[in-house]
């Protein structure tokens, strides 16, 4: 972070209560509250508005409301990058999955002579810290990788967001194939928003690892929507039908099949798709549209008594 910025949210600290907030959120300081508490307050200090629970009307509001009254033991499988395998096996073929190259409990316990030149590790329970790319391992700093695997697997996923199907996930660290398609940078990420076993949106997510994300929206027949975010910019483009949306748009049915929300993500690589994760709150339920795409994707939830 450079001193301008460390400036400034060193200003924010000062004068900024809902920044404050949740700076000191990041660091444990209200750990201790209640999830209802919690949410309310992270709601707030994200959104800028309070936290309607009686009678959620937004996508975000109901994504808070499903953290606390839609908890089912078969969710904390699904969200676990490991144990989630078999279910996907089970329910569409492993033919779907990303080749694993290994499972373990300690960072110490992984021999990386044994792994290829190229491969991802990651814990099975959190989003994105302790991962590790790696394109090329002999310029790969173990000690390194090791001591943020060990950052990963200290991170209590539940408590950051109060997502409480991650509250009991058995934590690990998984190593997958790397995928790569040739003559691209990285895969596009399609991540397909499904409502009552439905798919309504397909997200495509560009340039994530190269500091130029984008996300443009897709309805299920690849009309582009004006769906858009504040913090994640559209492009111009408008790409042309996959010739793979049928397949993804079947497979995303069979996976979310009784669930109320669920987000099934994909990637594309020669010639084949491959399951990503399953995610039940899409931006953990902050997220920052433009327009009236809040109220719209809301009234595509169903909620059920409490």
């Amino acid at each position: 972070m450079s001193f301008s910025s460390k400036f400034t949210n060193g200003i924010r600290l000062l004068y900024d209560s809902r920044f404050r907030w949740l700076y000191l959120a990041g660091f444990g300081k209200y750990n201790d509250w209640n999830d209802e508490a919690f949410l309310k307050k992270a709601f707030e200090c994200h959104m800028g508005k309070k936290l309607n629970l009686d009678n959620p009307q937004t996508f975000n509001e109901k994504l808070q409301w499903l953290k606390l009254y839609d908890r089912k033991p078969e969710y904390t499988i699904m969200v676990d990058k490991y144990a989630v395998r078999k279910h996907i096996a089970d329910t569409i073929g492993e033919e779907y999955l990303i080749p694993l190259l290994g499972v373990w409990d300690n960072p110490d316990d992984i021999d990386f002579d044994t792994l290829p030149n190229q491969f991802v590790l990651k814990c099975n329970h959190n989003s994105g810290l302790g991962m590790c790319i790696c394109k090329d391992k002999s310029k790969l700093d173990i000690a390194k990788v090791k001591g943020d695997l060990r950052k990963g697997l200290q991170q209590d996923y539940y408590l950051a967001w109060r997502e409480w199907p991650y509250k009991n996930v058995k934590r690990r660290i998984i190593a997958e194939k790397y995928m790569s398609d040739e003559g691209k940078e990285e895969l596009s990420d399609y991540k397909v928003l499904c409502f009552n076993g439905e798919p309504k949106i397909i997200e495509v997510h560009r340039g994530r690892f190269n500091g130029q994300h984008t996300q443009d929206c897709y309805d299920e027949s690849w009309n582009k929507t004006d769906i858009e975010q504040y913090d994640l910019p559209k492009t111009d483009e408008i790409m042309p039908k996959p010739a793979f949306l049928e397949e993804m748009l079947h497979l995303s049915r069979l996976l979310s099949k009784d669930l109320i929300h669920v987000r099934v993500d994909w990637y594309f690589t020669n010639n084949r798709l491959y399951f990503g994760e399953l995610t039940f709150f899409d931006g953990s339920g902050y997220n920052l549209f433009c327009g009236d795409a809040d109220e719209l994707l809301g009234s595509w939830i169903k909620l059920p008594n409490k």
